[in-house]
C-alpha cells in the first residue's frame, strides 16, 4: 500500500453553509499540500452525470463514474472533497468528515442571493432543520472522524480552519513520512 501524501478530508453540509469557502481557505492554510475538489463542479466538468434536472436545476450524478474518477486521487491522499452529501464516499476514504451547520434563516438568505428556485431553497432549508447531512455523516462514518462545526460568521470560518489545521498537525504526527 502506498503512503498517502496527506489526509483525505470531506467538507459537507447543506448548500449555503460555506463548504467551498472553508475548503479553499483550508487548502491555503494547511501544513500539508491539499488538493481541493468541489465535487459538484467536478461532476459538471467531467460529465459524471446521467442527466440535468430542469425543475431542480441540478445534475443527477452517476455515482459509479464519480467514484471511479476519484479513487486514484483519494488513494494518493492530500485531498479535500467539498460536496453537499457525503454518504456516497466509501467509509475507508475519509480521515476526517467536517459537517458545516448554519442557521436555516441564513441559509435561506444565502441561497436566495444565489438565485436558487424557491422549491430548492425550501428543500435545503428543511434539510438543515432536520439535520439531514449531519445524520448521513454519522450513519456513514465512524463517529470519531465526524465533527460538526458552526458556519455562520467570519469568526466561525477562522475558528473552524484553525481547528482543522490543528487536526492536520496531529494527523502528521500520527502518520510520519506520509505527508509530501
Amino acid at each position: 500500500m502506498t503512503l498517502q501524501k496527506g489526509p483525505v478530508i470531506v467538507i459537507t453540509g447543506t448548500p449555503g453553509t460555506g463548504k467551498s469557502t472553508h475548503a479553499q481557505l483550508l487548502a491555503k492554510e494547511s501544513p500539508v499540500p491539499l488538493k481541493h475538489i468541489n465535487v459538484g463542479e467536478w461532476v459538471k466538468e467531467k460529465s459524471l452525470y446521467e442527466e440535468y434536472d430542469e425543475e431542480w436545476q441540478s445534475y443527477t450524478v452517476d455515482e459509479d463514474k464519480l467514484l471511479d474518477e476519484l479513487e486514484p486521487i483519494i488513494a494518493a491522499g492530500g485531498v479535500i472533497l467539498d460536496w453537499h452529501t457525503c454518504g456516497v464516499f466509501p467509509e475507508r476514504w475519509p480521515d476526517l468528515v467536517v459537517v458545516l451547520r448554519c442557521n436555516h434563516t441564513l441559509i435561506w438568505e444565502r441561497l436566495e442571493k444565489r438565485g436558487y428556485p424557491l422549491k430548492k431553497i425550501q428543500e435545503n432549508n428543511e434539510a438543515e432543520i432536520m439535520q439531514v447531512v449531519s445524520e448521513e455523516a454519522r450513519a456513514s462514518y465512524p463517529t470519531e472522524i465526524v465533527v460538526e462545526l458552526r458556519s455562520e460568521e467570519t469568526e466561525d470560518l477562522e475558528s473552524n480552519i484553525s481547528r482543522i489545521v490543528e487536526w492536520i498537525q496531529i494527523w502528521k504526527t500520527d502518520h510520519p513520512g506520509d505527508e509530501a
